[in-house]
């Protein structure tokens, strides 16, 4: 049997030839002021989510309340069986 030859894992040397990014003109102070409002972004970003939930919850509730006060709707939704209780 012949032995295979293994594709060597080489490390990508960075190459001179690429154009600069953004992050790498950008000094450090400002990468990290970016990274810190961005954090923040997503962090009311959830809060303002979790409010949404919270109210449609909470509607939720009101409607589940006002129905349960309305007796035609309890009748019609009622689950019991009548008929065992003649």
């Amino acid at each position: 049997m012949a032995k295979k030859n293994k594709a060597s894992a080489r490390p990508a040397a960075p190459s001179q030839d690429k154009p600069a990014t953004l992050k790498d003109m950008l000094s450090a102070d400002v990468l990290d002021k970016l990274k810190a409002q961005a954090t923040e972004l997503r962090e009311q970003e959830h809060e303002r989510q979790e409010q949404q939930r919270l109210k449609v919850e909470e509607e939720r509730r009101a409607e589940q309340k006002r129905r349960d006060n309305d007796f035609g709707y309890l009748l019609e939704n009622s689950k019991q069986d009548w008929k065992k209780y003649k």
